[in-house]
């Protein structure tokens, strides 16, 4: 059980979106906004750390008033809301990019530049926006990468060819390429479909928390963080209090210091915030 000295000390909330704090309709709970809302008046800042790409995330910010800057794109990039500021990128570098686009073509495979605020194809690619799964992301057509090539956070790549998928990553990691992250794995929503997905070594929620914190000015015991699935894992494995809904996957919740009785579709995060609120009195 938490004590209300450590609740006392938080000053900092950082959410995973899908799956916790959001519902399975991509709503925040209505308790949950009541409760950010008293909170922030007690000098609490919110953040949200996600997958989803920056633009992705602002519809929520807003609804919430939140004004920290946001970690997107699994820590890759952090930018101010409200604003443009770049708090941090992990750009991928363009001999790379252009690597991944001579892959891709050679070998038949769909490919996407994902940046801060859109997904970018070309017509050779047009099925791009129909295979791959980017919540609330925005994709815009465009008729070369040429463009493109210098502000890519994440590469996406997808195709029905197993084989193809597992060699061009393998040229995509060390020691045919460095600096790189790149992992492939199988559709669960088009059957069939393989995606790779690459981006530079060394980003993670956890690394994106730690620059966050040292920008609004706090400490790991001053630090919650809530999630839900295996892309949390760099979050949890922090010293920051760490909160798993109840719907969390089993590594998460062994991970967490709190688990919420309730699930994401019964507004789980409510539950710690209330905790959180009693304890500031």
């Amino acid at each position: 059980m938490l004590s209300k000295e450590q609740l006392r000390k938080i000053k900092l909330i950082v959410f995973d979106l899908d799956g916790t704090l959001l519902n399975d309709e991509r709503e925040i709970g209505e308790k949950s906004f009541e409760l950010i809302e008293k909170l922030k008046e007690k000098g609490v800042h919110f953040s949200f750390a996600s997958g989803r790409l920056h633009s992705a995330l602002v519809k929520y910010a807003r609804q919430l008033n939140i004004t920290t800057p946001l970690i997107s794109l699994d820590g890759s990039l952090i930018k101010s809301h409200p604003g443009d500021k770049i708090i941090f990128h992990s750009y991928i570098p363009r001999k790379h990019v252009e690597k991944a686009i001579r892959l891709a073509d050679k070998y038949l495979l769909k490919i996407a530049l994902c940046h801060g605020d859109a997904i970018y194809y070309t017509e050779e690619n047009s099925l791009i926006p129909d295979m791959i799964e980017k919540y609330g992301a925005k994709f815009e057509e465009v008729e070369s990468y040429k463009d493109y090539l210098d502000s890519t956070l994440e590469i996406v790549m997808a195709g029905d060819y197993r084989d193809s998928i597992k060699y061009v990553t393998q040229k995509l990691m060390f020691p045919h390429t460095f600096g790189l992250s790149t992992n492939y794995y199988k559709s669960h929503s088009h059957p069939g479909i393989y995606y790779i997905e690459t981006r530079r070594m060394g980003t993670s929620k956890g690394t994106g928390l730690k620059k966050l914190m040292k920008h609004v000015g706090v400490g790991y015991s001053e630090t919650a963080v809530l999630g839900d699935w295996y892309n949390d894992r760099s979050l949890f494995d922090t010293k920051a209090l760490k909160v798993a809904v109840a719907n969390a996957v089993p590594e998460i919740i062994r991970l967490a210091d709190f688990v919420t009785k309730r699930s994401n579709n019964e507004d789980g995060a409510a539950e710690f915030l209330e905790m959180v609120l009693s304890s500031k009195g």
